[in-house]
């Protein structure tokens, strides 16, 4: 063959190899477009909790370290108890006083009450001589009226009915006395009553404040974020440490809302991140933010002005790591992540049908 012919040929086998490249290489790129929707976008996260104490005072144990697994429940700190051991015994005095202070007046009742008794004995016996008076001068009027009875006599009788007629009086008002006695020592007790449940009250809130001295772990997981020292002086709601739940992390990716349209919940998702070399974790598109992450910024955006630009927004889609993976205990919370969703599947939930209102709120729109 002549040069001339073979050095024609070698510039059309590159072109034709280059032109195959671009036909393969465009037919995998438009497969793996149909097949899939991808961002790197995504963060993992977890459901964080931070450790605070509910009490002041000073720290005087700290019983965990960074990065230590710690189990729920698990003492982390401790808080000086001597001050609330001081308020919870004087608590105690205190309601002891007041429960000695119910019984003396349910003592003072029961007198009172033998009281009534022995004051309702006396009316009795005031009316009995009353009437045996009045009988007395009756006859003696009769007897005087007959020239029988001297008049000194009859004064005497009549003098003697007056005088029982004030005794019954007397005895009646010492007999209301005691009863207005009995009623009194009912408010003071009802009274006296309340103040000890007040006291029992304050014990049981000062036994909760000794309790608390002990600072527990609110959840199982790994210590992080270790602020607290011995020697200390925290406040109530002071951050002291974060405890994180690794093997509990799940993802967030944000979608731009044009990649929205073909994502449906139960989705098999391939996560990627960097700290593992690129090894593949199998997940589930498990469901959709209810609005933009623009919307949950501290300030939101006010787009009704004049200089205004559309830009693709993009809406935390969650992702749950399946269950047994290997690497899932050993996703941190924000690792940044690639995550690849194969969208075949189209048998879940679509973003549009998660925002739906339920069926009894349909025809009025809104929920109760």
């Amino acid at each position: 063959m002549p040069s001339a012919s073979r050095n024609k040929l070698v510039p059309m086998a590159v072109a034709g190899l280059a032109v195959l490249a671009i036909l393969v290489g465009g037919t995998l790129w438009w497969i793996d477009k149909q097949t899939f929707e991808k961002t790197d976008n995504a963060f993992v996260q977890a459901d964080t909790v931070q450790v605070s104490p509910q009490v002041s005072g000073y720290v005087v144990e700290v019983l965990v370290t960074d990065n230590q697994h710690v189990e729920a429940g698990q003492v982390v700190a401790r808080i000086d108890p001597t001050t609330f051991q001081a308020r919870l015994d004087q608590a105690l005095a205190n309601a002891a006083a007041l429960g000695a202070a119910v019984a003396a007046v349910d003592d003072k009742a029961a007198l009172e009450q033998a009281m009534i008794a022995e004051r309702a004995a006396g009316v009795a016996s005031a009316r009995a001589e009353s009437g045996r008076m009045q009988a007395d001068l009756k006859r003696y009027g009769d007897l005087a009226a007959r020239g029988w009875v001297s008049d000194q006599k009859l004064s005497s009788v009549r003098a003697g009915a007056a005088q029982s007629d004030a005794s019954v009086a007397q005895a009646a008002a010492a007999l209301e006395a005691e009863r207005r006695v009995a009623t009194s020592l009912r408010s003071a007790r009802a009274q006296t009553v309340a103040q000890a449940a007040g006291a029992r009250a304050a014990v049981e809130q000062a036994r909760l404040d000794l309790e608390r001295t002990v600072i527990r772990a609110p959840a199982a997981g790994v210590v992080g974020a270790r602020s607290v020292r011995p020697g200390q002086l925290v406040q109530p709601g002071a951050a002291l440490m974060s405890i994180v739940p690794l093997g509990q992390a799940f993802i967030v990716a944000n979608f731009k809302e044009t990649q929205l349209a073909r994502l449906r919940v139960g989705q098999p998702v391939e996560i990627r991140a960097d700290a593992f070399g690129g090894q593949i974790i199998k997940g589930r598109v498990e469901s959709f933010a209810p609005a933009t992450g623009a919307e949950f910024a501290l300030i939101p955006v006010e787009n009704a002005v004049g200089n205004f630009t559309k830009i693709a927004q993009r809406i935390p889609v969650r992702i749950a790591v399946d269950a047994g993976e290997p690497l899932a205990a050993a996703l941190r919370p924000g690792l940044s992540i690639e995550v690849r969703v194969n969208v075949r599947d189209s048998t879940g939930a679509s973003f549009a049908e998660t925002g739906q209102a339920p069926a009894r709120y349909a025809r009025t729109g809104q929920a109760r």
